[in-house]
């Protein structure tokens, strides 16, 4: 389908989670009243710089309004220690992003659409399973079940990254700065995810920006909580119709248990790619997935509903 092209105004907003200023962008459309709005936000360690960008706009251009914000302690948002991830945090952000877009002028907020992307993407489906005043959910490759993605990796690079996590926690602890580990790395590396090619395409996200990759750690103690994280239990619970996007080559998030899961969905649709974890935010599937994205909003919420 061709989407409609409007113009669009970007502007720099904040709101408070938890007493702690988060940044964030707001896309408006020229001319259009009340549209509904998409809240977006991003997945493991990462932050809207790394192409959310690029959604957000087409989302404005397609005639919806658009939030995008980073979590407390990471990017623009405050919070310290800095890259530090913590679930229970991330999920109240979620909840108080939501809250500001339904304060803002000119947007109708009976028709906010929440969408997330990968570990971003299990956080909206957590949302969606208990905030059944969403009208919409869109999850891209996103993490349904802990143990299935923790154990991605070696037996041996996992033990290596449960003994930087006890270390980190002990440090934690005892006040102690927080002990790092990479986010994404090279195969063979120290780092969360490893898969072939996605630190090359981290960077094609990030334009080579060199600040931008200096952000690329996360306090190590992530690791002891990620297997007890799998918003896929609860997923019946989620009323609004959600959008899944899965990638047939995934590692990060293994298709069977992200497909097994996502038919558990009461008004769920699901679309699969050809492609692997990383590949959704650029060419040459981006273009692709997001105009399923555009289509989805125009028959749940849109004008064409």
């Amino acid at each position: 389908m061709v989407h409609r092209r409007n113009s669009y105004v970007r502007s720099d907003v904040t709101f408070t989670s938890r007493g702690i200023l988060c940044s964030a962008w707001l896309y408006r459309p020229d001319g259009v009243m009340n549209p509904p709005i998409v809240v977006l936000a991003h997945g493991f360690a990462a932050f809207r710089e790394l192409r959310l960008d690029a959604y957000a706009s087409r989302f404005a251009q397609a005639g919806y309004a658009a939030l995008v914000f980073d979590y407390r302690h990471w990017g623009d948002s405050d919070g310290q220690p800095r890259r530090v991830l913590d679930i229970a945090k991330q999920h109240a952000d979620w909840r108080a992003a939501v809250a500001f877009a339904r304060t803002l002028d000119n947007v109708d907020a009976s028709r906010l659409v929440g969408w997330g992307s990968s570990f971003g993407g299990g956080h909206v489906l957590d949302l969606a399973a208990k905030d059944h005043t969403l009208a919409g959910a869109i999850v891209q490759v996103p993490h349904v079940s802990g143990p299935a993605s923790t154990f991605t990796q070696k037996p041996k690079a996992v033990v290596r990254l449960m003994i930087a996590a006890i270390r980190d926690q002990v440090g934690a602890w005892t006040g102690r700065p927080p002990y790092r580990v990479k986010s994404i790395g090279r195969p063979g590396e120290m780092a969360m995810m490893t898969s072939p090619g996605a630190y090359e395409q981290v960077e094609r996200m990030g334009d080579m920006r060199e600040e931008l990759l200096l952000e690329n750690d996360v306090a190590a103690r992530i690791v002891l909580r990620v297997p007890f994280y799998s918003p896929g239990r609860h997923v019946r619970r989620v009323t609004a119709p959600t959008l899944i996007q899965l990638a047939k080559h995934d590692d990060v998030t293994p298709i069977d248990t992200a497909l097994a899961v996502a038919r558990r969905i009461p008004n769920g649709e699901i679309l699969t790619y050809d492609c692997g974890h990383f590949d959704p935010y650029l060419d040459p599937y981006f273009d692709t997935i997001v105009g399923d994205q555009i289509d989805f909003l125009d028959r749940t919420v849109g004008e064409m509903r």
